[in-house]
């Protein structure tokens, strides 16, 4: 694909909302995604539009896009086991976004377990997509609008998710980018971290969590460890340095946590101040694309 021809997940995801935002007004959600995908490539693309969105038996994967043998047409799969519709609309999402974005690529992307992060400096194929998923069904103009002046709650967010119809980790992330102080988003089952998602506020002043080189434990403190796990929600205030020891002593976060109940994990939200001083980074530590991706990727589902 030459330079030129490149497109970007957030400019896609934000010319359909602006079309949409136009046809149906500012209070269309949550997405029909399966059928903008079907209509918008019809009219856009006609030569090769997305003919169908269906759900089918696909084991091991999350979703797929494949074309014909003539690149006409292109087929939009989910997984039939998945009954959460939230993981059925970001994956339907996602899948458009590949198509959107990649097609030109290759004819066919399997989308799950088997899932492998180009790296090496290219683009990230799947990262791209997860992006441009999120902005189209969660746009942040609008996602502003339902948060703002409200201090944030699990109860809050769990609104954003009912109004995108998305799962309460994804509208937990999606705040997260627009967060105006450090936030770090964790989830986690039987006392230890699943993943950990830090925004740029947060990982540039070193408070995030390496999860992918070891396994970290919950502090015992913790609002989801076991020892303190007792209600559906919590929140506390207590000191950085109990979940990240290079905070100022003085330094206090607030915690909250949405316990497990029909979930099949925790999740924690760590809410802190401004840095006082930024740390240096050295070549061993995380990338800016954390364990969440590399879970995601590897076709867990973001539970609600």
């Amino acid at each position: 694909m030459k330079m030129s021809e490149i497109k970007w997940p957030m400019a896609e995801a934000n010319r359909i909302s602006s079309m949409l935002n136009l046809v149906l007004g500012t209070d269309r959600f949550p997405v029909k995604v399966d059928q903008v995908a079907v209509e918008y490539s019809r009219q856009c693309f006609a030569d090769s539009p997305v003919d169908k969105v269906d759900a089918q038996d696909l084991e091991g994967f999350e979703g797929m896009l494949a074309a014909n043998k003539a690149h006409s047409k292109w087929l939009i799969l989910y997984n039939s086991e998945v009954s959460s519709e939230g993981r059925k609309r970001f994956t339907v999402a996602h899948e458009f976004g590949h198509y959107l974005l990649h097609r030109h690529q290759q004819d066919r992307f399997q989308c799950g377990n088997d899932d492998i992060s180009t790296g090496d400096g290219k683009r990230d194929i799947e990262t791209e997509a997860d992006l441009f998923a999120s902005t189209l069904l969660m746009p942040l103009d609008d996602f502003r609008r339902q948060v703002l002046g409200q201090p944030i709650s699990f109860d809050l967010l769990g609104h954003c998710a009912d109004r995108y119809g998305v799962s309460l980790t994804a509208a937990a992330l999606r705040w997260t980018e627009i967060a105006e102080k450090r936030a770090v988003l964790v989830a986690s089952r039987d006392d230890h971290m699943l993943w950990a998602k830090a925004n740029q506020a947060a990982f540039k002043s070193g408070a995030y969590f390496a999860t992918r080189k070891r396994t970290i434990e919950l502090p015992s403190s913790a609002l989801a460890h076991s020892y303190n796990c007792e209600a559906i929600n919590q929140t506390q205030s207590t000191k950085a340095q109990l979940w990240f020891p290079r905070e100022p002593s003085t330094m206090q976060l607030t915690e909250m946590t949405r316990g497990a109940g029909q979930y099949d994990y925790s999740l924690t939200l760590l809410l802190m101040p401004d840095a006082e001083w930024q740390k240096p980074q050295h070549d061993e530590e995380e990338p800016a694309e954390d364990t969440f991706d590399r879970f995601v990727r590897n076709g867990q589902p973001l539970v609600r």
